[in-house]
């Protein structure tokens, strides 16, 4: 599966009254972990961007008077999204800024308008997962981040691409993404090893020699705390699904 997790920043609040695209950040995900590929762009809105704006993402008229034009970027841009699902946080904002920039681009090219974002890829809002998943509560990036533990310590100011990778680790996170997480630290690990010359050798060890700890009472609360933290955010847990969780656990005291 496909996943283009995307920020944008913007001159103002409604493309309605004429407001456009400055930056566009998006990075990858496939089956649920980063690929490394990235789509940023600066772009030049052809119009001033507002005060209030320029305090958000800090992003000046000065500093985009060089960037290219939506319509030289256009093309780029949709190859890099085109057939995912866009993770977005507010989605409503961004594809509605995202369709006003396609429809005056084939307005102007005097082409077929390809249609809302929508009919060519799924898009996914975070905002609305996390108000599913917390009622009640904040439900910003950066509530979000500090209530699943994201460092977003770089974040000053908002920054489209920054503001994606934050995302990604948000999204991740909030629908039970440890898994991918753990797989990376193992491969990068055996990648480790293996720039080392290190190789990976089995031991063969009498029956019963190997120490088993048992966890004590703190641990094994901890452990459960942990896990109900995980149905919490993803609705699920595999150590339920394993029937682990009432297993060896249980068996220990």
């Amino acid at each position: 599966m496909r996943q283009i997790v995307l920020d944008t920043e913007t001159t103002g609040i409604d493309p309605r009254e004429g407001h456009r695209l400055i930056e566009i950040g998006a990075v990858e995900l496939v089956n649920r972990r980063l690929t490394g590929q990235t789509y940023h762009q600066y772009i030049n809105p052809q119009r001033e961007v507002e005060a209030e704006a320029i305090a958000v993402h800090g992003i000046t008229n000065e500093f985009l008077q060089d960037k290219p034009p939506f319509a030289d970027v256009a093309d780029a841009f949709w190859d890099f999204i085109r057939g995912a699902e866009l993770v977005i946080h507010n989605a409503a904002f961004d594809v509605g800024f995202i369709d006003h920039e396609f429809k005056r681009l084939h307005a102007t090219r005097g082409e077929p308008r390809l249609g809302p974002v929508a009919e060519h890829c799924g898009i996914l809002d975070t905002l609305q997962l996390a108000r599913e998943r917390h009622p009640g509560q904040r439900n910003s990036l950066d509530a979000l981040c500090k209530r699943y533990e994201i460092d977003n310590g770089r974040r000053v100011l908002h920054g489209a691409l920054l503001d994606a990778e934050i995302l990604a680790d948000v999204y991740l996170a909030m629908t039970g993404g440890q898994t991918a997480l753990i797989l990376d630290a193992e491969e990068s690990r055996g990648s480790e090893a293996m720039a080392s010359g290190l190789s990976i050798r089995r031991m063969s060890l009498p029956a019963g020699s190997l120490r088993v700890l048992q966890p004590d009472d703190a641990e094994r609360a901890a452990h459960l705390a942990k896990l109900e933290q995980i149905r919490q955010a993803a609705g699920t847990c595999q150590w339920d699904v394993l029937g682990m969780v009432e297993g060896p656990l249980e068996e220990a005291h």
